[in-house]
């Protein structure tokens, strides 16, 4: 028998041409969720017109009610316009990512409701690290504000609710579980990656899904759709739903969020050495100043006053156990800037510990 293999291609949910359907830049590369909120959020958008209405405890409950504040997004100016999705939160803000925002802002970007009405908008803030952005409407109508979920909540088997904008087609709602959590994704072209600790749906999410909300029962926005994964195909052949999907959870989503409408930027958290990325027995070394260039350690940087050297092998960070350096940088996205971590490290075969105060990245 014929053994079969199967590549999978983790990508992001890429921008569509709404007049040709085809993938722009759909290279792939996730907030402090209220945990004691069990209740639905009190949504009044009424279900669409002539549409007969449902319980708010179904599904179409659910979309009927959501389905008004997520809206479609693409370029403003002439000619082909991609496509990409994202959700009103409160203050007439707008959260997308940062993929779908960055390849129409040079055109202009214009927000489309489920009703038609449209807005022009611009970026208040952006993360590339963490694939997020927000903007702001500029003629904005009265939409309820999506509530944000607490995605540490959220486990295997519950169900989910997709919604945004796949190929064009704006307004679209799939339905799934979740199939996997805290799902260690690498995303984008070599020192310009996002890191994501995502949650994996079945959901069916496709090119121009990206920004949109993925939604539990209540209607809480628990993730944001951002990244597919597909069968290997010839490049720059369109890709869809596998059933593989992923989202940035909301806990990390809501406290970008913030930081982006307060302050224009993030800056992520970094322990300021050099990781060897590609080193796969276990642990993420830092490596040596030959190998650098210079300081692999930077000197006065976090990781120096922690005492941690050139050569170090880092094999836990705050109890958990680093299978490689990309799982450190998944770990080192769920922290802020100032965070204190204890690190378990080996240096010559023996094993050590320290704790370390995360720094912020240099602009």
């Amino acid at each position: 028998m014929p053994v079969w293999s199967v590549v999978l291609v983790v990508a992001l949910v890429g921008l569509v041409s709404a007049g040709v359907g085809g993938t722009i830049g759909a290279q792939l590369g996730l907030s402090n969720g209220d945990g004691g909120q069990t209740s639905a959020p009190s949504l009044n958008n009424p279900p669409p017109t002539g549409a007969p209405s449902r319980p708010p405890d179904t599904i179409a409950g659910v979309a009927q009610r959501v389905s008004p504040s997520v809206v479609s997004i693409q370029a403003s100016g002439p000619g082909l316009s991609g496509n990409g999705s994202g959700f009103v939160i409160a203050d007439d803000h707008v959260v997308t990512n940062n993929h779908v925002s960055s390849a129409l802002q040079r055109k202009g970007i214009e927000v489309v409701y489920s009703d038609g009405h449209t807005s022009g908008a611009k970026v208040v803030g952006a993360a590339p690290s963490s694939d997020l952005a927000v903007l702001k409407l500029d003629d904005p109508i009265d939409v309820e504000a999506l509530e944000f979920g607490d995605s540490d909540q959220v486990t295997v088997g519950d169900q989910v609710i997709a919604i945004g904008a796949p190929l064009g087609l704006a307004g679209t709602v799939t339905t799934g579980i979740i199939s996997a959590v805290d799902r260690p994704v690498t995303v984008g072209e070599e020192g310009e990656e996002t890191f994501i600790s995502a949650l994996q749906t079945d959901a069916a999410i496709n090119p121009g899904n990206s920004g949109g909300p993925l939604v539990d029962e209540q209607g809480r926005v628990i993730g944001v759709n951002s990244a597919i994964a597909t069968m290997g195909g010839m490049a720059g052949e369109q890709t869809g739903s596998i059933g593989l999907g992923f989202a940035i959870p909301s806990t990390q989503t809501e406290r970008v969020v913030n930081e982006l409408i307060e302050n224009g930027d993030i800056r992520p958290a970094v322990i300021g050495a050099v990781l060897d990325m590609r080193y796969g027995q276990g642990g993420a070394p830092i490596v040596t100043d030959e190998q650098a260039g210079g300081d692999a350690v930077i000197p006065d940087g976090p990781a120096d006053k922690a005492g941690l050297k050139a050569g170090d092998l880092i094999v836990e960070f705050d109890g958990q156990k680093v299978a490689d350096a990309t799982e450190l940088r998944l770990l080192l996205s769920q922290k802020q800037p100032g965070d204190k971590v204890e690190v378990g490290y080996e240096r010559d075969g023996k094993k050590r510990t320290t704790t370390i105060t995360l720094g912020a990245a240099k602009d």
